[in-house]
């Protein structure tokens, strides 16, 4: 159907009425072939962040913080007031738990109590932000939102053994307060920032490492990799919901499908897969001077290497090492030369092939392609890439890019300098990363010429140790002591040494450690897909941003990292409508257990809007003009009396407001997972306080093509480190505390679920774990406090719920204590509301 005509096909008043009370108006007009973009009138999300004018009241009259002005605002016109403020022991309680994860200490609990002077808060404040634990607190929040875990998922779920280097980032990006625009842009080119380890964040979700010989397969699978991407991209930092357009321009918000896949551009060159990460500077600095070392000792060592000769030796000690697939060298007397041809006379079996011909001239490889020097050939195996002529002497090793001959077991090369060269040394290969030992030239000659035509013989294999095989010598010279002056020959034995000492620290120092953050090439055209099917393609798109604010668009041959990099600039502008938006609602949410917005990662049309919408979008403004800084808006939370408040319920606010969206109190919350798995092991006194680095197991993992994860049932030492730094595998949950909502890393989780299951109270009140804990629990108690019951139901009540018990709880727990043991008290205490639940 011709579109145009399509597009005023009538539908009719009573059609059209039915199609927007099913809301489907979009794809009616995309079915008949309509590109009909979604309606263009203004949304609250894409308006520009305006510093709204704080509200002059009576109730806010005397507030300092514009939080609470905004907040009693609100609640003025819904006819509430606020809270009392909580009590100094709730309010440290409150603060730990929410901001490191686990409560505090009762020194910590009594320093504060006793600190009258002003500013307390403030000071406190200060340490719990600059506490190291709050970025593993923060941290597991920002993992959550991106969909990170350490196993591929689908079927064989492996391994992604050094995933946890992201993870430590994000948390060093935390606790160092990075500015979050920054902490943007890092995560999407980081490769290009000096900061390679935040691109895990591309590839931080589900693969399917099973490829299929099926194109329709292999394409979906692509294609679903990119839409992970960008979808998490668009969620995270923006908050909207990009992978609606895959199929068909986006329903509700302006975000057409040809958008869609201008973005899907700027990630098609990113795969999943490792990487090293560049050496430090100390590093580097150490393998420099190894470096100089190394090549100060084989100078002297030169007078060692034998040279060609262009007879046969007659007795076997005097023959050269036998070739080696690696790498050969042939060194002669220095000559001059124009020109170098290497003649292959015969190969392992097929066609010779040669990864890279080097000429030297003291220590300048005159070879290369790069100072002029042209390379010719007898013939070259046709129709790979791979194997080109152009790749002799292009300075880059290795089968991907190596010279094959047309011929059989012979060819030759040749190399013409742009001028006349003085030459004593030509190293060849098969393939120096040692990944191919086939097709290896055994029978060679090397001549070289002043003019065409005058060829001097200065090497061939004829003083070589016939092939018989690969062999295990090292790439390189091989240094002879035979036949010298003992003193000589000791001199370089001991040099020879002191090489092959500094080869194996140079070795050890040059290992980068490597990082899950994906690999990047070159991407070829991308297409719009029809109805989001890889074998529909249809017109070429360029790489770009939304027309939604300001809109990017690129070259379509725009280099790699020039497309995430613009990206990254595009997302953290300080005038994108949305970036600053989102995070101040992320942070709310952790604050308050629920965002000013409750859609964290919808902001579109199709979310909810704001409960307080200028308070959020004078937040957005602040946070801007304080160069992003997270721990800025935290202070800005922590310091409002609207935070300070008591959580207790009153009849007559619950009647209006009974979710306390309004913040007429401040809403009491059961903790999350972790954070009751790690207050389990700090109030036992069992938690590894040790930061950083692998992660430690909470399964048991069966290692075959398809990987099986058992959850321990028993726990040691190595175990008791914060939940941040177990293992995250996909797919599968913590025999224990998995049930508390924690999720599986399949897909982003904006905020959790908070669920009651009989399952949760079984685990915590029987499992082996629970049993170890209260039984530590039970001899810290002893040790710290004593025998006597009074003293430790005194303990537990102020490691645990951070306060004294009153008569009738201590008097029920010491008959509890004499009746059942401590152990079993303990249990009890560990499974208490007021122990799982922020005040």
């Amino acid at each position: 159907m011709n579109p145009s005509k399509a597009s005023k096909t009538p539908v009719g008043e009573a059609g059209r009425k039915l199609l927007k009370w099913l809301g489907i108006a979009s794809l009616w007009s995309l079915a008949l072939g309509a590109a009909e973009a979604p309606p263009a009138d203004p949304h609250w999300a894409f308006l520009p962040v305006v510093r709204p004018a704080i509200p002059s009241t009576k109730i806010s009259a005397g507030a300092a913080n514009p939080v609470d002005t905004f907040i009693q605002a609100r609640l003025s016109e819904s006819g509430l007031t606020p809270s009392v403020e909580a009590d100094r022991a709730t309010l440290i309680r409150r603060l730990y738990l929410v901001m490191l994860g686990v409560p505090p200490t009762p020194e910590e609990v009594s320093a504060f109590l006793a600190d009258v002077q002003p500013r307390a808060w403030e000071r406190l404040l200060d340490r719990v932000l600059e506490d190291p634990r709050y970025g593993e607190r923060w941290g597991r929040h920002w993992l959550d939102v991106i969909r990170f875990a350490e196993s591929n998922g689908f079927e064989t779920n492996r391994e992604r053994l050094s995933a946890w280097r992201f993870r430590d980032y994000v948390i060093e990006a935390f606790n160092t307060d990075k500015p979050y625009d920054q902490f943007i842009r890092e995560q999407i080119a980081g490769d290009a920032l000096g900061m390679d380890v935040a691109t895990g964040f591309l590839v931080g979700g589900p693969v399917d490492i099973v490829k299929s010989p099926d194109i329709t397969l292999t394409t979906q699978q692509r294609a679903d990799e990119i839409d992970d991407m960008l979808g998490t991209t668009g969620t995270s930092f923006m908050g909207l919901t990009l992978g609606c357009a895959r199929c068909h321009t986006h329903k509700f918000d302006p975000i057409t499908h040809t958008e869609y896949y201008s973005m899907a551009a700027i990630f098609s060159g990113v795969q999943h897969g490792e990487r090293s990460l560049p050496l430090s500077p100390e590093r580097a600095q150490g393998v420099a001077r190894i470096e100089g070392r190394i090549q100060d000792l084989q100078k002297r060592l030169e007078v060692f290497i034998p040279r060609a000769l262009t007879g046969s030796p007659t007795a076997p000690a005097d023959r050269r090492p036998a070739v080696i697939a690696r790498q050969n060298e042939d060194r002669f007397t220095v000559t001059d030369a124009r020109l170098v041809r290497f003649t292959i006379l015969a190969t392992t079996g097929g066609e010779p092939c040669i990864d890279e011909l080097e000429v030297w001239s003291g220590d300048h490889n005159v070879a290369l392609a790069s100072v002029g020097t042209k390379a010719t050939a007898s013939g070259s195996l046709a129709g790979y890439e791979i194997h080109k002529l152009e790749h002799l002497n292009d300075g880059r090793p290795g089968n991907t890019r190596s010279w094959i001959s047309s011929e059989a077991g012979k060819g030759w090369v040749q190399l013409e300098f742009t001028k006349a060269e003085r030459i004593g040394r030509v190293v060849w290969g098969r393939d120096r990363e040692g990944n191919f030992k086939d097709r290896l030239t055994t029978r060679y000659r090397i001549e070289v010429a002043t003019e065409p035509g005058v060829w001097k013989t200065v090497a061939t294999s004829d003083d070589r140790t016939p092939f018989a095989g690969e062999s295990t010598q090292p790439a390189g010279p091989v240094y002879r002591f035979e036949g010298l002056a003992e003193s000589e020959a000791s001199q370089g034995r001991r040099w020879l040494a002191e090489l092959e000492l500094a080869r194996k620290e140079r070795e050890t120092l040059s290992k980068a450690p490597s990082i899950y953050s994906g690999t990047f090439s070159q991407p070829g055209a991308t297409h719009r897909l029809h109805r989001g099917d890889p074998l529909l393609k249809r017109e070429t798109v360029s790489p770009g941003t939304l027309a939604l604010f300001q809109p990017l668009v690129l070259s379509t041959n725009a280099p790699e990292r020039d497309r995430r990099l613009a990206l990254a600039n595009w997302i953290a502008r300080p005038d994108n409508p949305l970036t600053a938006r989102v995070i101040v609602n992320r942070v709310w949410q952790h604050q308050f257990g629920v965002g000013l917005v409750n859609t964290p990662n919808d902001f579109g049309r199709n979310g909810s809007k704001p409960t307080h919408p200028e308070l959020l979008d004078w937040l957005a403004s602040d946070l801007i003009e304080h160069g992003w800084s997270l721990k800025h808006l935290q202070r800005r939370i922590l310091s409002s009396a609207t935070w300070q408040q008591s959580g207790l319920p009153r009849k007559e606010a619950l009647a209006v407001d009974a979710g306390s969206r309004l913040l007429w109190r401040f809403p009491p919350r059961r903790i999350e997972a972790e954070g009751i798995r790690d207050s389990i092991l700090a109030v036992s006194g069992n938690l590894d306080r040790a930061r950083g680095g692998p992660s430690f197991y909470l399964h048991v993992v069966d290692r075959e093509n398809v990987y099986h994860y058992h959850p321990k049932e028993a726990f040691g030492p190595a175990d008791t480190r914060r939940m941040v730094y177990a293992f995250k595998v996909r797919m599968e949950q913590d025999g224990i505390f998995g049930a508390f909502d924690c999720p599986d890393g399949s897909l982003v989780m904006p905020k959790r679920s908070v669920s009651t299951t009989p399952l949760q109270a079984l685990n915590l009140f029987n499992s082996r774990f629970i049993l170890d804990q209260s039984q530590t629990f039970a001899d810290r108690l002893r040790h710290e406090a004593g025998e006597q019951p009074e003293s430790q139901v005194r303990a537990a009540w102020q490691l645990a719920f951070n306060r004294t018990p009153q008569r009738a709880e201590a008097e029920e727990a010491m008959a509890f204590v004499r009746s059942e043991g401590l152990p079993a008290f303990c249990r009890g205490v560990l499974n208490a509301n007021e122990f799982l639940f922020i005040p």
